[in-house]
């Protein structure tokens, strides 16, 4: 299995493709392999490349937490040093994209370009709120039940096609356990602590590289007046909203649409 040691990390990947490198940023409790419908779809014209995240599947962090976003973000620019031709494509969700950002500004020089998917500039409202309480939770000894985690985390992933689609949830089900049905760990408190934590504001205005943010009109999570808000801050900001998908429907529900507004974007860079 191939690895990446680094002086913070010894990082889990996944690589393969042909053509332009693209780097996919898995968000929270998500791992390198949770892209593999986007993989399949890309891998005839590009070369893809994943991580599994400090405090998700098989990354070893050599230090424990707090790791902040620019820790992250430092984990993706040596993979991409190491494993591909910078500048590179760089498209994450939900944390992913906040370390696409942070990559964005941190690492210009390894970014082609950026998009973000289900993200804010800073956690604000009730995303914030949740972000806490989850965190808290966690933190003062509570537990949720495999099929309680399940229900829960599933209503902030999918939109309501899927739920109230007897099929559909069925066929998503599967994923949701395997994310979210044991996340007791504090290594996913830690992850939900960086995004609390985050904020570029006020840097967006002085990045320099393209950022191409989709929002999904029924998300949750990252409600999309957050990503228009990113897209507005970057001087090379666009926004791309797809109706009808939450935040997560790139697994599972609808990666064709995802795909294609994903493939539109890079290819015109090309």
């Amino acid at each position: 299995m191939p690895f990446l040691e680094t002086p913070g990390a010894k990082l889990f990947y996944l690589q393969s493709g042909a053509g332009p490198d693209v780097l996919w940023v898995p968000g929270g409790d998500n791992v390198a392999a949770d892209w593999t419908d986007q993989f399949k779809e890309f891998d005839q014209d590009f070369r893809n490349i994943a991580l599994d995240p400090r405090g998700a599947g098989q990354t070893i962090s050599h230090r424990p937490p707090p790791w902040s976003m620019a820790d992250y973000a430092v984990d993706c620019a040596a993979l991409v040093r190491a494993c591909c031709r910078p500048p590179v494509f760089v498209v994450g969700l939900s944390m992913g994209s906040l370390i696409a950002l942070q990559m964005a500004l941190d690492f210009p020089e390894l970014v082609r370009a950026a998009v973000p998917m289900g993200t804010a500039a800073k956690a604000t409202g009730f995303t914030r709120d949740w972000m806490i309480a989850e965190v808290e939770f966690r933190r003062a000894g509570g537990r949720l039940t495999r099929d309680f985690a399940v229900c829960h985390y599933g209503a902030f992933m999918y939109p309501s096609e899927v739920l109230g689609d007897e099929r559909l949830w069925q066929k998503v089900k599967p994923f949701v356990d395997q994310s979210y049905g044991l996340r007791e760990s504090e290594d996913l408190s830690a992850q939900w602590q960086a995004c609390i934590d985050f904020d570029v504001v006020d840097r967006l205005p002085g990045c320099q590289v393209p950022i191409h943010v989709i929002g999904f009109s029924q998300d949750l999570q990252a409600p999309p007046q957050h990503g228009r808000r990113v897209a507005a801050l970057a001087p090379k900001g666009h926004f791309h909203l797809l109706e009808g998908l939450g935040h997560l429907s790139m697994a599972m529900h609808r990666p064709d649409a995802v795909n294609q507004c994903i493939r539109g974007i890079l290819e015109s860079y090309l």
